[in-house]
């Protein structure tokens, strides 16, 4: 497939009409249907700036049905393989007059299931009853994320920016990086589409300022097995076939 060059040299790839306007409408209605209730779950965040939902798969698992689409498993099969799994699922809703940013980041912790002192997994974390730890790079590397966009974005609403090729550097001190000698891409995508991006790119998110709204699925996969009987929090299987 065409896109696993564009993946392994510039850490990311945007795949346009990978779900039909009634998918989207039906993941949204899903989504819809959970939210409109209080929620006071500690996996629901809100804010004026952002709403969002961790272990999102978990948490609205009915969703999994039309995101796993005919295209969605096509574009995973032929690009990594199979074997993969759900490591972790946030949506994230940021409002149409948000001032909500990220700075640039890569994304270096998985959540798993307990804290075991396990050689090169460093930074423990544990909030809201979640362990998270970075990994060996070696890990991190040989997975990837998807990103399904339940609304246009682009540069106004608070579309990804990433450095290509910067997943090429390993593990990089954001303060290290003189983004005025990266090459930097807005990734913009259609309703619809997806973008598939490496862990390890160095990638950040502007304010809105086109009081456009801007829904995405972001899920985490892997095919590792983790060392010294750790596991994956949020490990979920999903058929390819």
């Amino acid at each position: 497939m065409k896109y696993i060059n564009e993946i392994d040299s510039e850490g990311f790839a945007i795949i346009d009409n990978v779900y039909s306007e009634n998918e989207i409408e039906k993941i949204i209605s899903e989504i819809e249907k959970v939210t409109e209730t209080e929620n006071r779950n500690a996996t629901f965040r809100k804010s004026e700036d952002l709403f969002a939902i961790r272990q999102f798969h978990k948490e609205i698992p009915a969703t999994l049905k039309y995101i796993f689409n005919h295209n969605l498993k096509e574009i995973i099969k032929s690009i990594f393989g199979e074997g993969y799994f759900i490591t972790k699922s946030i949506y994230f809703d940021k409002p149409e007059k948000s001032n909500w940013f990220v700075a640039y980041h890569q994304d270096l912790t998985i959540s798993v299931d307990k804290k075991v002192e396990t050689e090169n997994f460093e930074n423990w974390t544990n909030k809201q009853n979640q362990f998270a730890v970075q990994p060996p790079k070696e890990i991190l590397e040989q997975n990837f994320t998807i990103r399904i966009h339940l609304d246009k974005t682009t540069k106004d609403n608070g579309a990804l920016k990433v450095l290509n090729k910067s997943h090429a550097k390993g593990i990089v001190r954001t303060e290290n990086i003189v983004i005025e000698n990266e090459t930097e891409s807005i990734c913009e995508v259609e309703k619809g589409g997806i973008m598939i991006m490496k862990p390890l790119i160095f990638h950040a998110s502007s304010k809105t300022t086109n009081n456009e709204r801007r829904r995405v699925i972001h899920i985490e996969f892997s095919n590792q097995k983790l060392p010294n009987q750790l596991e994956w929090s949020e490990k979920e299987y999903f058929e390819l076939n």
